[in-house]
């Protein structure tokens, strides 16, 4: 398919799905909760992604098809400068693919980690970044549910992009979403509510939370309270009640009006919309059109001459990794010429039932041929269109209620 010249680009069929062999994989950057991140490129135009993988036999023996299906499900009806926008989604025997925007100046967790120190000036404009980022997901009625310092990626020149949709959750009108979701440390105190007594639910509020705790442990180096994965439920709501939050003296009052009104507990009195961050006095001056085009210089600018990520993982994928995927090809090719005979599960009948269901029910995307069919110039159509009710239809506050749910929730057991 013109891919004998290396100097020229491989032409593919504009009609072709989009498949792995369009991509040449350049090296791995990182590991998620239950998938892998690695740099490729697009073998045709020569534009990098990032490239998340996700092996499907160990999706549904943990229980997190529907997971990954969500994620989908929700990005593909969504563009902001301020996210990790999809661009392409298939699947093979193996793995399900989701290629997304390639942000190289890692995320905030690792900067926290080699000791960055953020100034004001850089979190003032984080929080702006991302305040335009959930009232976005907001009027497509989208609650995040994991922002956090891991969950936010610089781009080279330090602007800020919400990535992991995999516990968003979607909520029609004024429903609540009212299951136990999220990172202990920055959940919002409703949600713990709800696991203890049932409580009203909660909403978007629970993301502006989340902001507030982030920004504070941007600028201090921890975060308000000593909360940790293994904190038991009711000792986290004590703390909420007895324990008050210390701001540094150094802060500028602004920054510690702004941080106060997003870690106010009750949220219906907490600031929880862009009207709501816009009209602080500390946010009187911004200019948001300069903000929502990038034009303002971040105070942090992460290292250009380095890959701002755990070296680790590229060894663990070229030497520990029993599948790597740059081997992929050959070793697919060769299981197609067994006809399927290798069975590595007891339970495979189950086994192979949910492979096929999720065969069956994968959502595959492309977005360059989305913007080609419309013919607008780039602009993804609204996800209130075709995107956002499909998604709508099939989620309700995480829990994804298709064929694939019920087939798969017993996967086999590893």
């Amino acid at each position: 398919m013109g891919g004998n010249h290396s100097h020229k680009p491989p032409v593919f069929d504009e009609n072709e799905e989009v498949n792995f062999d369009h991509f040449q994989i350049l090296r791995a950057i990182g590991k998620g909760s239950f998938g892998k991140v690695c740099i490729v490129q697009k073998r045709d135009t020569k534009k990098m992604y990032a490239m998340k993988y996700m092996n499907k036999q160990k999706c549904i023996e943990r229980d997190e098809v529907r997971n990954v299906f969500r994620e989908l499900q929700i990005m593909q009806g969504l563009e902001h400068p301020f996210l990790v926008n999809l661009w392409y989604s298939f699947q093979d025997e193996e793995d399900m693919f989701m290629v997304v925007d390639l942000l190289l100046g890692g995320d905030l967790r690792y900067h926290l980690q080699q000791n960055v120190h953020f100034t004001e000036g850089a979190v003032k404009l984080y929080i702006c970044e991302l305040a335009l980022a959930l009232e976005y997901l907001q009027r497509h009625h989208i609650i995040h549910r994991d922002i956090k310092p891991d969950n936010i990626l610089l781009d080279e020149h330090g602007h800020v992009h919400i990535t992991d949709f995999n516990i968003a959750t979607i909520v029609k009108g004024a429903e609540k979403a009212s299951s136990m979701a999220g990172t202990k440390p920055y959940m919002a105190p409703e949600v713990f509510q709800v696991y203890v007594d049932g409580g009203p639910g909660y909403s978007y509020p629970v993301d502006w939370w989340s902001l507030g705790v982030t920004a504070y442990e941007l600028l201090r180096g921890w975060r308000p309270y000593e909360i940790h994965s293994a904190t038991p439920i009711d000792e986290v709501l004590n703390m909420f009640k007895v324990e008050r939050v210390h701001y540094s003296s150094t802060w500028c009052k602004g920054m510690v009006a702004l941080l106060k009104k997003l870690l106010t507990k009750d949220p219906e009195s907490r600031l929880s919309s862009l009207g709501d961050v816009q009209s602080t006095p500390y946010l009187a001056n911004m200019n948001w059109d300069a903000v929502f085009e990038k034009a303002l210089t971040p105070g942090f600018v992460p290292n250009k001459g380095r890959l701002n990520c755990d070296p680790t993982f590229e060894l663990e994928e070229m030497i520990l990794e029993s599948k790597p995927l740059h081997k992929k090809k050959k070793r697919l090719a060769k299981n197609r010429s067994k006809d399927g005979t290798k069975d590595s599960c007891p339970l495979n009948g189950h086994l192979q039932q949910c492979l096929e269901t999720v065969r069956k029910e994968f959502i595959i995307f492309n977005r360059e041929k989305l913007r080609r069919q419309q013919g607008q110039g780039g602009q993804l159509l609204d996800t209130e269109g075709r995107a956002g009710s499909q998604a709508q239809g099939k989620l309700q506050d995480g829990r994804n209620n298709n064929i694939l749910a019920h087939a798969c929730s017993r996967g086999c057991s590893s």
